[in-house]
């Protein structure tokens, strides 16, 4: 797969600090974060300008040796662990190239993390919406490889949406300069846009120009407490009117328990359980009174009976607080074993049937799982999640992940849904795309990766 002449002439062509094959300096890049996969690789790529990727891939391109790229590597399909081939990491790719106030753009290079991208937009005094559990790792290149979305959908739309353009390395080592900042531009197929979602299998992302947002001029957050999610439901359909709502969370009961008991320093807000919450955030930019306006949406969904009880922040620390119990489920499942997950979209209105739905079906499977779902149903992407039980084995509870899966997602294909909302297909999906997905879209796919990387050298194992 990868031959002693490309490694020699990789290493003659580039600066020592932009690869290695330590293996203890490796060891880090080939671990996926919840163990499930672990990888290999020969040669360890860490370019830090472009033309060093373009170098490289120039280099790969001619003996047709294959590579695995790889952001933050805070992936949770596989697609970022290589197996053998050459691992080209962006993390030293990591400067903001440029900032603009007036056109309200910034161009970052693909390894800067999402929370630098925030900080600083946030010090122009403007916002970059795209928000992430784990913003402090992941990396922009990462976030449009894979169209990632997060708690902000609702209002701001996914990373494509943020999205001017993208400049990237292509398969025979040629670099699309797609870093415009117009918002206008209809000189006919969009490329970056091609290149957006596409799971590194097109081209290496190696910068890109986003957009940016007015900052709001103050915030609102509260977790109420709600009877169900078709209760949900409807306060959503109550909050959402005008343009103030940013965030609408559906998080079970059992998930805050997770949070609250297997997380240091989480509390449960409320005196009493209740079965279901919401976690929503207004933002407001004019002179109105955002407490008083949330209050008076509260006392509203509370005498309608959708709301039980309710908590608003009334400081950041707060509110941090209450956003920390949406974003810890994930991390909060480890304690309890195996979990097979899923991150899948149904129309938002369907969100409580597919639930139902889902929740009979994985207990037929196994009886006493615990189905967990939460997220974002303001733009109807649930992740659900399902507990091996006490008295299996995590081995013998993911044997019947394919059998899980199978009965999930045609769930969701009943319900007109998508198998991988924001997470991309990577490794974990592949079999399940080439059986749900649409004949010809899937033909369209691979007459497109043909085109662009004819020898499959661009992370050849994922998505297609």
């Amino acid at each position: 797969m990868t031959t002693a002449k490309t490694i020699a002439e990789l290493k003659s062509a580039l600066p020592e600090k932009s690869w290695t094959q330590d293996e203890d300096k490796t060891a880090p890049f080939l671990r996926e974060w919840r163990g499930r996969w672990q990888g290999s690789t020969p040669f360890l790529l860490l370019p830090a300008t472009t033309r060093e990727v373009a170098a490289a891939v120039k280099i790969c391109a001619r003996h047709k040796t294959p590579i695995t790229v790889q952001g933050g590597n805070t992936g949770l399909v596989g697609g970022q662990i290589p197996k053998g081939e050459i691992l080209l990491s962006t993390a030293r790719l990591n400067k903001i190239r440029e900032t603009d106030t007036d056109n309200m753009h910034m161009i970052c290079e693909a390894g800067v993390t999402l929370q630098d991208v925030q900080e600083a937009a946030d010090n122009l005094g403007l916002k970059f919406p795209l928000s992430l559990a784990s913003e402090g790792s992941c990396s922009i290149g990462g976030n449009l490889a894979t169209n990632a979305g997060g708690v902000h959908v609702v209002k701001y739309g996914t990373a494509r949406a943020l999205t001017f353009g993208v400049e990237a390395v292509l398969a025979d080592g040629s670099v699309f300069e797609g870093l415009t900042s117009l918002r206008k531009d209809n000189t006919g197929i969009d490329l970056s846009q091609v290149l957006i979602g596409a799971e590194g299998t097109l081209g290496i992302i190696t910068a890109a120009s986003l957009k940016l947002f007015p900052k709001p001029r103050d915030s609102a957050r509260a977790l109420v407490a709600v009877d169900s999610p078709d209760t949900a439901l409807a306060l959503l359909a109550l909050v959402r009117s005008g343009d103030r709502l940013s965030m609408f969370e559906l998080i079970p009961r059992l998930g805050l328990e997770y949070v609250t008991r297997n997380m240091a320093g989480h509390k449960d807000p409320f005196l009493a359980p209740h079965p279901w919450y919401a976690l929503i955030e207004w933002e407001f930019f004019g002179s109105e009174n955002s407490q008083d306006l949330v209050e008076s949406i509260l006392v509203r969904a509370t005498e309608k009976g959708l709301v039980r009880d309710a908590v608003v922040a009334n400081s950041q620390a707060q509110s941090t607080a209450l956003l920390a119990l949406r974003e810890n489920i994930s991390a909060a499942q480890k304690p309890i074993g195996a979990t097979i997950k899923h991150d899948i979209s149904v129309p938002i209105a369907k969100v409580p049937t597919f639930i139902v739905r889902a929740n009979a079906a994985v207990l037929k499977h196994v009886k006493d799982c615990h189905p967990l779902p939460f997220g974002h149903l303001g733009d109807g992407n649930i992740h659900y999640n399902i507990g091996q039980p006490e008295n299996m084995t995590s081995a013998d509870f993911m044997a019947l992940e394919p059998q899980i899966n199978d009965s999930v997602y045609d769930i969701v294909d009943a319900l007109g849904g998508s198998i991988s909302a924001e997470h991309g297909i990577g490794i974990l999906k592949k079999s399940q795309l080439v059986r749900r997905a649409n004949p010809a879209k899937f033909q369209m796919m691979r007459q497109i990766k043909s085109a662009l990387d004819p020898d499959n050298i661009l992370n050849p194992r994922v998505l297609l």
